[in-house]
């Protein structure tokens, strides 16, 4: 009797639908760093201060794949949750994956940002007002809601050994909102509403600095004390890189919309701050991707493979990039031009070698391998990580 069980269950395996529930069974919450990666090569290059015949058309197209991959992955996580809830609770209860969800709400917030930026040209204004609305109110409350659950979880529930750069995920999240919600003010009434939703941003942008603040010297002590992070893990160094970024980019957003929304002397405070924080902040993160970047290159001589990890090399970066756009605007420096520039080569490069690879596992099916199989073929297992 019992030598027919791997009979009837290779059997049922190749039948469509257990294929189908197979294939994304070990679907988790990390695979949301691609559409953000993606979205945030469309808007930043947009916004870059040089002029370039087809840039934003090539921009928009960028948009265009990161909207495809959301809807793709939405749906296959509704799926993943449908078919395998007992998984998607042992997610939650991972200290190494609850975390990658706040990348759900940084997806929806980057792809709604890219529609009003950029779809707008190909849907047109109305419609890339309707879906930016619908994902920024979306990807908010689902950012708020990880801010506070997951930290949540990791206090009574889950039981960790050691301080990751995955921990400032759920918290950036609300900055991300503080950094695309002004795109919305001109759209509002006057008044209130404008203000409202200004001083909402302003106050996200506390909840996400404060946070990030009490959660960055943890993993920096985590380093000092424990030495490098594992092979896989050390590409999550450039998280870090994400809150100071995207601080320095809301920080400027601010000063670009506060004038006739709130009172001219907050105003003015708001276009001091952008700058009195960006640069500080802008230097820090240069210094911090210096050091990544140098761990990273350690890795790679160790014998790092590919994970979906690599994928922390296109958002934080990106951000960087729409901070220094933000600062070339508001202090007219050539130099934060060319560090946007050189930041975005950075961020490009980064994409493409990410994008390349995460299509090789999927059409081979490493990345969607549950962890037994990867672990038994280890030729393939640096192709996923959880």
């Amino acid at each position: 009797m019992a030598s027919l069980a791997p009979t009837r269950s290779l059997l049922g395996a190749t039948t469509p639908g257990a294929r189908a529930s197979r294939s994304v069974r070990h679907l988790g919450p990390n695979w949301y760093a691609s559409v953000m990666g993606t979205s945030v090569v469309g808007t930043a290059g947009a916004a870059l201060p040089v002029d370039v015949p087809g840039l934003r058309t090539a921009c928009t197209a960028v948009w265009a794949l990161s909207l495809a991959m959301l809807v793709t992955l939405l749906t296959a996580r509704a799926a993943h949750w449908r078919r395998h809830g007992d998984q998607a609770r042992a997610h939650l209860l991972d200290p190494a994956t609850a975390p990658f969800y706040g990348c759900l709400s940084m997806a929806l917030l980057a792809v709604g940002g890219g529609t009003l930026t950029l779809g707008r040209d190909w849907i047109g204004l109305p419609a890339a007002l309707a879906l930016d609305t619908v994902l920024f109110t979306a990807g908010t409350a689902v950012g708020l809601v990880a801010a506070v659950a997951v930290p949540y979880l990791m206090v009574v529930r889950h039981r960790i050994e050691q301080a990751s750069p995955v921990w400032l995920l759920p918290v950036v999240a609300p900055m991300v909102s503080a950094a695309l919600g002004p795109l919305l003010l001109p759209h509002l009434p006057a008044g209130q509403a404008r203000e409202t939703l200004l001083i909402a941003c302003y106050a996200m942008f506390g909840i996400s600095l404060l946070a990030t603040l009490v959660m960055l010297p943890l993993v920096f002590g985590r380093l000092v004390l424990d030495g490098p992070l594992p092979l896989a893990l050390t590409p999550t160094l450039f998280l870090v890189l994400g809150p100071l970024g995207q601080s320095t980019t809301a920080a400027n957003a601010f000063a670009d919309v506060a004038g006739g929304v709130v009172p001219d002397t907050y105003a003015h405070g708001f276009a001091a701050f952008a700058v009195l924080y960006g640069v500080p902040v802008m230097g820090f993160a240069l210094l911090w991707l210096a050091l990544a970047g140098a761990m990273v290159v350690r890795a790679r001589r160790a014998g790092m493979g590919f994970a979906m990890t690599w994928w922390a090399f296109t958002f934080p970066v990106g951000t960087c990039v729409t901070g220094a756009e933000g600062l070339a605007r508001h202090t007219g420096l050539d130099a934060f031009r060319w560090l946007a520039i050189a930041l975005y080569a950075l961020l490009a490069a980064a994409w493409l070698v990410a994008g390349v690879r995460t299509a090789r596992g999927l059409l081979s099916g490493a990345l969607l391998e549950g962890p037994a199989r990867a672990a038994s073929e280890p030729a393939r297992a640096t192709a996923r990580t959880r």
